[in-house]
């Protein structure tokens, strides 16, 4: 088996790094439930009831951060976390395609394509943060 040649994460270093991604998710979560138009436009059709989906994936989101935010939970938070970034995945992609058949602009475009391979470092820096030291 090969060595794990990784430094050691200093505890208060994954400590913040759980508490940003907990921030991350908890402010998503919020922005769910206060704003919700945005994130039911960009729901794919097939899955019908946009805002219950909106309310739904929202709670999800303070429930996985709540769990981040705690060291007892945080290692079934973050991969809860890593899950809950692959789920939503399919809607960054209808964002990506409805933005660039509108013909929005170039900002509304880019932005729209930048977030699909943002997905990516979440996904890692949620498990990154399961198995941090401190995570139980």
């Amino acid at each position: 088996m090969p060595e794990d040649r990784r430094p050691p994460q200093r505890a208060g270093a994954s400590a913040r790094s759980a508490t940003g991604l907990a921030v991350l998710l908890v402010g998503a979560g919020v922005l769910h439930g206060l704003v919700p138009r945005p994130y039911a436009a960009i729901l794919p059709r097939f899955l019908g009831a946009p805002r219950a989906w909106v309310y739904g994936s929202g709670a999800a989101e303070l429930a996985v951060g709540a769990a981040v935010a705690r060291p007892a939970t945080r290692r079934l938070g973050g991969l809860a976390a890593a899950a809950l970034f692959v789920v939503v995945f399919p809607a960054n992609v209808t964002m990506a395609v409805r933005a660039f058949r509108s013909r929005r602009g170039p900002v509304v475009t880019a932005v729209a394509l930048l977030r699909l391979p943002l997905q990516y470092p979440l996904v890692r820096w949620a498990l990154a943060v399961s198995r941090a030291d401190g995570a139980a």
